[in-house]
């Protein structure tokens, strides 16, 4: 089992960045494969961005790539999601998820969520 709470969502201008982190308990979670998904207002919840437990391979959809990076630190617990160069359009609410299985692209392959972590983006 495992257990993850999102922070760093916030309001920001267009172009600013920000730092989402997903805290995990369970002694396990370093076996775990990790991913960020979002949803907006009336959208369904869509990929973000993965990444496996052992090599650190990373996924990414492709409004993502060359703006978002998907990292963790096994030591700490803890998978962030820098997000660079934000648009009004990335505004969604974040939600961290967790895998014993893959770093899957879709929301059901995931067995272990957060709460969210809210994304303003103003233009």
């Amino acid at each position: 089992q495992v257990q993850l709470v999102e922070s760093g969502g916030g309001l920001v201008q267009a172009g600013d960045s920000l730092r989402l982190s997903c805290a995990a308990s369970g002694r396990t979670f370093s076996r775990y494969c990790a991913g960020w998904f979002r949803q907006a207002p009336g959208k369904e919840r869509e990929f973000v961005a993965s990444i496996t437990w052992n090599s650190g391979r990373t996924y990414y959809a492709d409004f993502a790539k060359g703006r978002f990076t998907i990292s963790r630190d096994n030591a700490k617990n803890t998978v962030y999601l820098q997000m660079n160069s934000l648009k009004p359009d990335d505004t969604a609410v974040y939600f961290c998820a967790a895998d014993l299985n893959r770093a899957a692209m879709t929301p059901d392959e995931y067995d272990y969520w957060g709460q969210g972590t809210q994304v303003t983006v103003s233009s």
